[in-house]
């Protein structure tokens, strides 16, 4: 596809990796001529340097040959105006980057009205993601597919735990057979396990259960999941606000501390449930002094990534509190990966994913499934994917034991009218599905790629 990306920051550049990565025809556009010689010497990829929303830009850029024109820029206003010019000037799709509130509670408006493919909101999707851990506090992170039905889970098997030494043939049988194991990382590498696979302490273990299987899983192998009845936020920005309202509407007791005063009398006005601190969230004697050795779970969401690790680490250090940290760039993973911080949220990452999975569907050439969800993992060295299984395919009502899939490949999940199956090699995939596979192959548009 030829895809023209309007704006080279964090979402932008990795976007435009990863959909490079896919094959795609890649034009990137940005005001700025720095960050955009940065990123074409990276990718090999062709820039334009100018206001992407203007006729003139767009032309040299070649929307009106483009497939599909995404707009990630800082400004809401600048995003909308892009995509509504791309639609005037070409036939293409276009996707819009919405953070502020205003605008994103009339997202679906906008989409309808503007003749949008998508408006996505990266701050929102962070906070949903971290909501989704803060029910599972004993997870490292947690997806959902499904609607929510379904869960891919990650966590690390801790010292002494029964699971260590276990296969995955006899956990299923002496544990939990509603947990489906899907991936496991060991010293960098991924395995995707068969029933003989050994577990051991520090894996880094992807499983695929129901909410209620997953829990009980936890409660029986001794990793119980203590409810969070409060949290400590430090930063306040948009992030801090759409996780501070979705964790109110849980029950949850929410404390933000942040060193804008302006901007806490409007968290003030927009939350008023919860505590707002005007202060330096990085000061110890301040988060001393709000009692960070008693919360329940701490969220570093400042914009400076070193000081959300920091943060991380002194609350590790100082109580026993379920920690998730956000961190924009990726340039430290393997450091970060290797300290223990807890949990920790990439907001461009699931922009991208959100994303990459319409390309996929959109690219597909055979209707008889479709690309719903797409989730890297383990720093994208393998993926889940779920697909529609519209139609009846070569994948269809054949036993899955009888399914020539190719390596490293596992049909995680079937959900059929709602009801969740983990499946064995008797069941089959039938049309009206949508099927999980987690595999470290990457690039696949559609059910059948699954086959050799």
């Amino acid at each position: 596809m030829r895809i023209v990306i309007v704006g080279d920051g964090k979402i932008g550049s990795a976007l435009a990796e990863q959909l490079s990565r896919e094959g795609h025809e890649i034009t990137i556009v940005d005001r700025s001529g720095t960050p955009l010689q940065r990123t074409v010497e990276d990718l090999d990829i062709l820039s334009v340097e100018g206001n992407g929303a203007t006729y003139a830009t767009q032309m040299e850029a070649g929307v009106d040959e483009a497939d599909l024109v995404i707009a990630v820029t800082a400004q809401d206003e600048l995003n909308l105006l892009c995509c509504t010019v791309a639609k005037r000037v070409g036939d293409c799709a276009a996707i819009a980057r919405v953070r502020t509130p205003d605008y994103s509670d009339e997202a679906s408006y906008l989409k309808e009205k503007l003749g949008l493919a998508m408006i996505i909101n990266p701050e929102m999707e962070a906070a949903n993601e971290i909501t989704h851990v803060f029910s599972l506090p004993a997870a490292l992170g947690v997806n959902s597919f499904a609607h929510g039905q379904a869960q891919m889970i990650r966590f690390k098997i801790p010292e002494n735990n029964r699971l260590d030494g276990q296969k995955v043939m006899t956990m299923a049988r002496n544990i939990s057979g509603d947990v489906l194991v899907c991936a496991v990382e060991r010293e960098k590498q991924v395995f995707i396990p068969d029933g003989n696979f050994e577990l051991h302490q520090g894996d880094v273990v992807s499983f695929i259960a129901t909410s209620k299987a997953a829990k009980e899983f936890f409660e029986r192998i001794g990793m119980p999941n203590k409810p969070v009845h409060n949290t400590m936020i430090i930063g306040g920005g948009k992030a801090a606000y759409y996780l501070g309202k979705m964790l109110i509407d849980m029950g949850i007791e929410v404390k933000i501390i942040e060193i804008d005063r302006k901007r806490c009398r409007e968290l003030s006005e927009l939350l008023p449930q919860a505590t707002i601190i005007n202060g330096d969230g990085t000061d110890e004697e301040l988060l001393n002094e709000e009692e960070i050795a008693y919360v329940d779970s701490l969220v570093p969401l400042t914009g400076i990534d070193e000081e959300n690790v920091l943060l991380a680490l002194h609350a590790r250090e100082v109580s026993d509190a379920k920690v998730i940290t956000k961190v924009n760039r990726n340039a430290f993973h393997n450091l970060i990966d290797k300290l223990d911080i807890g949990s920790v949220i990439y907001p461009k990452y699931i922009t991208a994913e959100a994303i990459v999975a319409y390309v996929r569907a959109k690219q597909a050439s055979v209707d008889s499934s479709n690309v719903e969800t797409i989730y890297h993992m383990f720093d994208s060295r393998a993926e889940a994917i779920e697909f529609n299984v519209s139609a009846k395919s070569r994948v269809t009502d054949v036993p899955l034991k009888d399914l020539n899939t190719k390596d490293n490949l596992l049909i995680a999940c079937i959900n059929r009218s709602g009801k969740i199956i983990i499946p064995g090699g008797m069941d089959s995939i039938q049309a009206g599905d949508t099927v999980v596979i987690v595999t470290t192959h990457t690039g696949f548009q559609n059910i059948e790629d699954i086959l050799r």
